[in-house]
Order: C-alpha cells, then structure tokens, then sequence
C-alpha cells in the first residue's frame, strides 16, 4: 500500500469515526488532512470530502434508527438540498482562498456556539408533550426515557439552507452546522440531532458532488475510493463507542475539533 493510500484510508477511519460519534460527514476533519497533509488542492480535497460524505450517510442509513427523526429530516431536507443546489451553481464564483477563509469562520463561529451551550441537554419527562416533530427515546447518559420537543422550526430551516451552501462551498456535507445549533437553539438533544444529520448529509451532497465531478475537481479516484473505505471502517468504531460517551464529551470533541481547524484556516493565513 501506498503511502497516500495509507494517509486517505486513515483519514477516512478518523472522519467515519466522527459521523457516528457526532452526526457529522467528517469533512471538517478530512478536507483539512487531505490538504494540508497529502497536499491536495483545497478543491480538490472537498470533492474527495463529498465522496466521504456520502458513505458516512450510507453507513448511517444502517443504525441510529432509535434515535434518528425522520419527520425533521424530510422537512429540512427540502432546505439543505436547495441550499446546496444554489451553492453548485455558485461554485466556479469565487477563489480557492475565500473558500477556505469561509471554512475557517464556520468552524470559528459553531466551535463558540457549542461552548456557549456546553451543558445543555434539551430533554424532558418521558410523560411530556413532543409536539408535532418531537420525539422519544432511551437517554444513555441517564437509563431512562426522554422526551424532546423542536423549537424555532423557521430557524432550524434556515440553518439547514445554510448547511447545503456550504455543503457546496467547503466540502462539508453541513453537519458541523446542523448539529449544533439544532442543539443548541433548537431543543433537539445531541445524540438525536447527530442521527437526523448523517442521514440529511447524504441526499444533501448529492448536488454538490454533482457539480464537483462536472468542473473536473474530483481527480484522483483511488484516493476517493480509499477513503471512503476508511470511512466505513471508521464508522462501525464510532458506532460503537458512541452510546458509552458522554453527550458532554462529544461536545468537547466536536468544538475542540472546529478550533484546530479555525485555527488552521484563519491563524495560519
């Protein structure tokens, strides 16, 4: 094996990992590997990212159905795909620089966000009212039933439109987005935003890749390949992982992971 072969299956392990863990398709993690490390053109390094979007969402479609809310899926898909269809048309608009300047501010902004809202955990007694898209389930963290309810459904629409531009701009397949805020301002536990994400990256990639494949970015198909196997491998670990962590510690990851990045894409310019 290939030392770039070895680097994009690692990389891909290390992204799968992180959807399963927090609901994201690892593209925060790997488009900054697969640049900064194997020396990929930022452009290039996105398309690859898209792939491996596509089969964190695919491995997702085989667990999480406990928690995952479908009827909040197929509501904010229709904005995430519309977002991401605007942002392809959009793509050859702008140069690799302010690209990679958006990524750095998204990472920045979400990593405050989920400090700010550290602690928070948005559930309620098994005996309240979930509302229209709310929803129960088996809470890990305590051993009991939960519920939760979806607030600021006009927020959490915008902020799915968002996640699909960017999902064309950086490569991200807009978990890094979604997640958070549907936590953090939406009412919508951790564990449970994770599992409606990875399954809304998938579809909400689709138009993206779409246009990344037809400007000639997505070179190099072995190292696609081989990280979208790494992706699946990393998946099944995190999968497993995932129900003995803390909500608390999977926060801390995830802004932990968006600070680096910030850092690598603002402080280094």
């Amino acid at each position: 094996m290939q030392t770039a072969d070895l680097y994009a299956l690692l990389a891909g392990g290390l992204a799968g990992c992180l959807g399963a863990l927090v609901g994201i398709g690892g593209g925060v993690l790997l488009v900054p590997i697969l640049n900064s490390v194997m020396g990929l053109p930022f452009t290039e390094a996105k398309a690859v990212s898209l792939v491996a979007v596509l089969a964190t969402s695919s491995s997702a479609g085989l667990s999480n159905r406990r928690l995952l809310n479908a009827r909040l899926a197929v509501l904010l898909l229709f904005f995430s795909v519309s977002g991401s269809t605007l942002g392809a048309g959009l793509l050859m608009r702008f140069s690799e620089s302010t690209y990679q300047l958006v990524f750095g501010l998204t990472a920045a902004v979400i990593a405050a966000v989920m400090f700010v809202r550290l602690n928070k955990r948005n559930v309620l007694p098994a005996d309240a009212d979930p509302g229209m898209l709310g929803g129960q389930f088996h809470d890990d963290d305590t051993g009991r039933d939960v519920v939760y309810r979806v607030t600021r459904v006009p927020l959490a629409a915008a902020v799915s439109f968002a996640a699909g531009v960017l999902t064309s701009f950086i490569g991200i397949g807009g978990g890094i987005l979604i997640v958070p805020l549907l936590n953090s301002l939406c009412g919508v536990p951790l564990r449970v935003a994770a599992a409606t994400s990875v399954l809304m990256i998938g579809v909400t990639a689709v138009p993206s890749l779409a246009a990344h494949w037809a400007h000639g970015f997505l070179g190099d198909f072995h190292v696609a390949g081989m990280t979208a196997v790494g992706v699946l491998m990393g998946f099944q670990v995190g999968r497993g992982i995932s129900p003995r962590t803390q909500v608390r510690s999977l926060k801390l990851i995830m802004a932990g992971i968006l600070v680096v990045v910030a850092v690598r894409y603002l402080g280094w310019r």
